[in-house]
Formats: C-alpha cells, sequence, structure tokens
C-alpha cells in the first residue's frame, strides 16, 4: 500500500494503546505510511499522527498487542499512505483496511491514490442537479437525492437504519447510466456483516458494489482509516470511470468514537462530551470529498448513516454532520411503533438540493408541487391531532377530520414499504396523489388547478 522504504528506527519509547512513539527520527512528516516489524517478523502498518522534534506518534492499524518496546523496528516510506485505485475493486469485499475478506486475491490497480484525498476546487466544482433514486418512496418523493450531495440520516438505537443503508444500497440508480456503490461499515457486529453481505450480493455480483467492512472488535485505529479507503476508490471510480457513485457510510457515530478514543490515547485536550475539538473539521474532511467536477464526468455522492445517542439530535456527531451537509433523513421511533418501515419522520427530514434535482425533465414535471403540499399537509395534521388531543375528536370541524385522517393514509398508503421492495418514483408520485386527495380541494392550494384536474377522479368519485 505504500512506496519503497527509505527510513528505518528502532528506537521505541513508548506503547500506548494503538500509539508507538518512536524518539531518535528525523525527516518523518505528518500522515506518512509506517511499516512496523515485530521481533518474530510479523510486519504490522502505520500512519504518522504527529511529529515533535525528533519524536513521531505512529497509529498502528493492527494495534499494539504483542509489541515489546525492544526488537521492533519502525520503517518511514516518504509518502502518505496509498491504496491501487480502478474497476479491480468492483465485485470485493474487504475489511477495514482493504485487505481482502472474500478469499480472492489482493486488489490490483493501474495507479495509486493517497487514502488522504483532497477537497474538490470550489471554482470546478458542478452544482449537483440530477436525482440518485432509490427505490424508497419516502426518500425519492419528499427527500429526494441529488448526485453530489451529502445527505446523512440521522437514526437511534434499535431503530433499522442498516436495514435502509442496504436497501438503498442495493436499490438506487442514476438513469440507466453508469453506476456503483461504495459501503463502508464501521464498527458492525459479526450479524450486521452477515446482513450488509447478503443483501448486497446480487449488486456485489453484478460488480457494481464495492464493499469495506469494519467489524467491532476490529482494531480501533482500522475504523478511522474505512472511510477514507471508500472515499478514494469512490473518487477514482466516478471522476476517472466516469460513473456516479454512491458512498453509504454507516455507523459515523461509531467512526467518531474511535477518533475519540485515539484522541484521548494521545492526551489532547478534550471537548463536547470528550471528543476532540477537531471533530467538525475531521467530519468536513470526509463529507466534503463528494460531488461533481466541471469538465469530468462522473459524480460522488455520499449517505452517511449515525446513530444519536439516546435520540438525542444536538449531540455532537449529528450536530455537526448537520452543520456539514445539505440536510437530513430522521428516523422516528413513533413511527417504528405503529410497525411501519421505513420508519421517516418527513416532517424532521429535508434535503436542501432537492429544489435543483427535480422537476420536468429530471423526475417528473408534478414532483416538486406534491413534495411541498404532502408536507403542509402532513404539518397542519399533526397539529390538528394536538389540537384532538385537547378537545376531543367530535369538536373538530370536518376538514380537520379529513386532516386527522390523512395520517393514517400517509403511513399506510405512502410510507409503508418492503425492505426489499424497488418502488418506482412514479409509484410514489401516484401514492403521494391518492393520500392527497383525500382532502378537500380547498385544502390543496399549494397544487396548481390542472394538476388536480388531472390526478383528481370524476366529480361522482370524489371523496
Amino acid at each position: 500500500m505504500s512506496g519503497p522504504v527509505e527510513v528505518e528506527y528502532t528506537g521505541v519509547r513508548e506503547l500506548r494503546g494503538p500509539l508507538v512513539v518512536v524518539e531518535g527520527v528525523s525527516g518523518v512528516g505528518w500522515d506518512e505510511f509506517a511499516t512496523i516489524v515485530l521481533d518474530s517478523g510479523e510486519r504490522r502498518h502505520g500512519l504518522v499522527l504527529e511529529v515533535d522534534r525528533d519524536l513521531a506518534v505512529v497509529q498502528v492499524l493492527e494495534d499494539t498487542s504483542g509489541m515489546n518496546r525492544t526488537g521492533t523496528r519502525v520503517a518511514f516510506s516518504g509518502s502518505p499512505m496509498r491504496i491501487p485505485v480502478g474497476a479491480g475493486w468492483l465485485g470485493r469485499v474487504c475489511n477495514g483496511r482493504g485487505e481482502p475478506a472474500d478469499g480472492g486475491p489482493p486488489v490490483l490497480g493501474g495507479s495509486y491514490e493517497p487514502v488522504g484525498g483532497a477537497p474538490i476546487n470550489p471554482v470546478r466544482r458542478e452544482p449537483p442537479n440530477e436525482p440518485v433514486l432509490t427505490g424508497v418512496g419516502a426518500v425519492d418523493v419528499l427527500t429526494t437525492l441529488v448526485r453530489g450531495q451529502k445527505l446523512p440520516v440521522f437514526s437511534a438505537a434499535g431503530l433499522p437504519h442498516l436495514e435502509l443503508a442496504v436497501q438503498i444500497a442495493a436499490q438506487a440508480t442514476c438513469g440507466g447510466e453508469p453506476f456503483a456503490v461504495v459501503f463502508a461499515g464501521m464498527g458492525l457486529t459479526h450479524a450486521d456483516t452477515a446482513f450488509v453481505r447478503d443483501g448486497l450480493a446480487a449488486r456485489s455480483a453484478a460488480r457494481e458494489l464495492v464493499l469495506f467492512l469494519n467489524t467491532a472488535d476490529d482494531p480501533v485505529i482500522e475504523r478511522l482509516l474505512t472511510p477514507r479507503l471508500a472515499l478514494t476508490v469512490a473518487e477514482h471510480l466516478a471522476f476517472t470511470r466516469g460513473r456516479h457513485v454512491l458512498v453509504v457510510m454507516t455507523d459515523m457515530t461509531a467512526y467518531s468514537e474511535a477518533l475519540r478514543e485515539v484522541s484521548a490515547a494521545r492526551g489532547e485536550i478534550p471537548a463536547r462530551r470528550a471528543y476532540p475539538g477537531y471533530l467538525y473539521s475531521d467530519l468536513a474532511s470526509l463529507y466534503e470529498r463528494c460531488g461533481r467536477i466541471r469538465g469530468r464526468p462522473g459524480s460522488v455522492t455520499i449517505l452517511p448513516v449515525l446513530t444519536m445517542p439516546a435520540g438525542d439530535i444536538t449531540h455532537p456527531v449529528p450536530d455537526l454532520t448537520g452543520y456539514i451537509t445539505e440536510g437530513q433523513i430522521v428516523l422516528s421511533a413513533d413511527v417504528q411503533a405503529a410497525g411501519t418501515y421505513p420508519p421517516v419522520d418527513p416532517l424532521a427530514s429535508l434535503s436542501r438540493l432537492m429544489r435543483k434535482g427535480t422537476g420536468a425533465g429530471r423526475t417528473r414535471a408534478d414532483h416538486p408541487a406534491v413534495a411541498a403540499q404532502l408536507i403542509a399537509a402532513l404539518a397542519r395534521s399533526r397539529q390538528v391531532a394536538e389540537l384532538a388531543d385537547l378537545i376531543g375528536r367530535p369538536a373538530l370541524s370536518p376538514t380537520d377530520l379529513c386532516h386527522l385522517d390523512l395520517q393514517d393514509a400517509f403511513r399506510d398508503r405512502f410510507l409503508a414499504q418492503r425492505t426489499d421492495e424497488d418502488r418506482s418514483l412514479d409509484d410514489s408520485l401516484d401514492r403521494a396523489w391518492e393520500v392527497l386527495l383525500t382532502l378537500p380541494r380547498s385544502q390543496l392550494g399549494m397544487l396548481p388547478a390542472v394538476l388536480i384536474d388531472t390526478h383528481a377522479p370524476p366529480p361522482h368519485e370524489e371523496r
């Protein structure tokens, strides 16, 4: 994964958790790739986290268990960590370090790229304006994912965020154009890993998928590397190979906790809730690696998934993620309790770039108006439900009763779908119309009259 070895040192001063402190170094730089040879001959790998005069702090990707201060040699490559890139990754299953986990040979490529990546030059960044369709009605209609966007999923313990992530990864398309999915799992259980592999087997067999799977019992440092490997592979597939690439990263809370653990091992001063003060910039260094580049084919779209501890949306990880990304898809425990999948809360969810990627020539001409009217109707329905709790259902007006019934119609006719159901956009929009037409025409003020006339049943069939 690196270039030729240039410098080697034997002065290991300290072993501290996943870190090795090497003394007497010179000419060693930050983020430099290192090879560590134990006295038994075993080889491990690491990255330089910090250099202070003649001391270098190296994070060991395989952890420091079994290592001794004496007899350990550290060789520095003189360059950052690089991995091979190319179409050879498609169809492969790897661990969090990019090593094959499917019994196949190591992945080879025609060129190597640094895993650190680089942000896209703002001058060359193309505004996102085409949709990525996921086959999930609540996402495609109400929080449309746009090529080049970063749109996180906010979840909580016990909610089916992994099922939703796998379903989106299995079903997502880009209008018949060359497409690929890079799935980065971090801190997964072995049962979760098996679920991901089974759910994405068809896409993997079609050579449209790259899987990086880091399990909870893998070294914590590997968890920090996994999303960077995934994004490096995705960038090459997009901007060199011309594919539209969706990168699904779950769970970013597990990633952030790994970052906190390494920060504590380094003795850094903690910030909010013991996370390092650079959590924002670290997350941004991942999320901002998406987009489209003017004059180049392809795009990188990022769908990070994170669990909010105790469902707290003000927790540092969802809070900072919300600042960086363009909206959020929020899963609700209340919707889950009603037995509905996916348990999306439409009033808490938002795609800020949706208007750029929907409408005539992109999705369907009536899409923006239908989505806006459905959100407005659901907001009114929630207000009516709160009013009904105060004064009782019999005291509501006929129009209020229609709004109250709309919630059930929305959940049963539009939101609910199977975990393996790939719903077309036309089907999803038609279902949205069914829900809206349960309301009196006077309550559909955001829809042009010509659209209502087109989709409404004949007068004698109106409710």
